[in-house]
């Protein structure tokens, strides 16, 4: 075991007030790019921003909106790489300043190309930020409350979303290039804050006994753990993360992304398809463009806009439930339910702009807000929470940046698409995304097993990849109420897995068919 050196005085917090202090910081990443995707949405209808841009086409708009994907995405890729090498801290930090360089510019443009440029430069902020917050949460989360923790940041991205719209909207009734400026102006103050709280949070525990900085590795997770250094949790969770490193080096694999996709094609490709879905089943239709949509529906100007803010109010509280359900229903349930509602809302809206009587407007708000609220509770978090789960700690970082990638491809795809899509295929757009939405629940009911409660070391036993290893488990991790580590027998815990698998309802047996996907984190009981 590790010697630890008593806590440094100058840490304040220790336990569940730093997990919490922790979360809410990394949380302003998240709201970064939120604000970032909502914030034009706002301003590209707006009078002074069209007379600036001299009237901007579909095309023109599209790029400027999506452009920011393109940054996503390049970064997003390196981020992998990155977060490896400087670790999760550094990297958050660095997205942080990018990103704030990139508002700056966004500012001051003096054209369309100028606003190009601000745009990537923000993207690549976006791209750092939106791979390494998920993996930097998800390695100091505690199992038990890892999907909550999750899914509070997403929370904070739909608030980020919400607040530019109305910003946006209170800032249309200045009379000059100031209420687009203003907005924009925004994401700066917002960025130089995040930078500012990134050096002073805590680096992963697990990245640091990852690069063999053992002593400090511990002395976070005996923070984590209340500060006590003689913490039996503490002590049982740094040996099994170092007894999992220790594992996968002896395997002498390599960690390149060629030998993750060899040996974890199947996390890999799951990973992509949950952040893939989450865009084609067409939120950013909604998110970047709901007051053309609204528009399109009937309501005109500033009306547009004020009803885009009432719906992200909507949108911010649909993301509370998950806080809860997501730990206790599990990830499949969410994922199922939130694919149905999102399809049928989708259609509803299509058929009300297609018969276009009187109530048209009113219709299309009101499917608006039912997409936006089963979005926020279902596909909106659990593709940031899922990929993080599934990777293992020596791919979690480019795994999680793949996946990452997926989501500003798909960004871009459909953020580039939808103004030209809007006036070529009119109302049909929206039961397109709703065919997307019966695909993603195909995919999830097969293929996709639940990670509810599982600690990160056991995730292989999950797919069946290998036998548990037999060391204490995670379950005495972070903030854990577990009295004591248990040591486990595989005979008997595989009797309570059957025992379980027999006893489930026939609900629970036809959601989940795949025994795997109930897969049973040790419990007090297995000795």
């Amino acid at each position: 075991m590790v010697d630890v050196a008593p806590p440094p005085s100058r840490r304040k917090l220790v336990g569940q007030p730093l997990l919490y202090a922790i979360s809410v910081f990394a949380s302003l990443g998240v709201f970064l790019f939120g604000y970032d995707q909502g914030v034009m949405s706002g301003i590209i209808t707006g009078p002074y921003f069209k007379q600036f841009f001299n009237n901007p086409g579909p095309i023109e708009v599209g790029t400027m909106v999506a452009v920011l994907e393109l940054g996503a995405l390049a970064t997003s890729i390196a981020a992998g790489r990155v977060g490896d090498i400087i670790g999760r801290k550094g990297t958050l930090f660095t997205g942080a300043i990018v990103f704030t360089i990139g508002g700056a510019v966004q500012t001051f443009t003096t054209g369309f190309y100028v606003m190009i440029v601000g745009r990537v430069i923000s993207g690549c902020g976006v791209g750092l930020l939106s791979t390494i917050v998920p993996i930097y949460q998800s390695e100091i989360s505690p199992p038990n409350h890892r999907g909550a923790l999750a899914c509070m940041e997403f929370t904070c991205n739909v608030f980020g979303y919400a607040s530019s719209v109305w910003v946006d909207y209170f800032c249309s009734f200045i009379e000059s290039d100031l209420s687009w400026r203003i907005p924009l102006f925004l994401q700066c103050v917002i960025g130089s804050i995040l930078a500012a709280g990134s050096l002073v949070m805590p680096e992963s525990p697990r990245w640091l006994i990852d690069t063999d900085q053992d002593v400090a590795g511990m002395d976070v997770i005996v923070d984590l753990h209340g500060g006590d250094p003689n913490n039996i949790l503490a002590q049982a969770e740094f040996q099994e993360i170092k007894d999992k490193v220790i594992y996968e080096r002896e395997l002498g694999e390599g960690r390149s992304y060629a030998v993750m996709w060899k040996k974890y094609k199947r996390r890999v490709l799951l990973a992509m398809s949950s952040q893939a879905f989450a865009q084609l089943n067409g939120i950013n239709v909604i998110s970047y463009y709901a007051p053309s949509v609204f528009e399109e529906a009937g309501w005109l100007g500033r009306d547009a806009v004020l009803m885009t803010g009432i719906n992200g109010i909507i949108y911010t509280l649909s993301t509370l439930p998950p806080w809860y359900l997501v730990d206790r229903w599990g990830r499949r349930v969410i994922l199922l339910s939130g694919a149905v509602i999102m399809g049928i809302s989708l259609g509803f809206t299509g058929w009300w702009m297609y018969i276009d009587v009187p109530a048209t407007p009113n219709a299309v708000v009101a499917c608006v807000i039912v997409f936006n609220a089963a979005f926020g509770y279902s596909w909106g978090p659990i593709p940031w929470l899922y990929p993080p789960e599934i990777m293992p700690l020596t791919f979690r970082s480019k795994g999680v940046s793949i996946s990452t990638a997926t989501n500003w491809a798909f960004n871009f795809i459909v953020g580039e698409t939808t103004p030209y899509l809007q006036e070529v295929i009119t109302w049909r757009l929206y039961p397109m995304h709703g065919f997307y939405c019966a695909c993603s629940f195909i995919l999830v009911y097969f293929l996709y097993p639940e990670t509810k409660g599982v600690p990160l070391e056991e995730m292989d036993a999950v797919f069946g990849e290998e036998e548990r290893l037999d060391y204490e488990s995670e379950r005495a991790s972070l903030m854990s109420n577990t009295r004591s580590p248990s040591i486990r027998s595989g005979s008997v815990h595989s009797n309570s897995r059957r025992k379980v698998a027999t006893e489930r309802g026939w609900v629970s047996r036809l959601l989940y068919r795949d025994d795997r996907s109930t897969y049973q984190p040790i419990g007090e009981g297995d000795e």
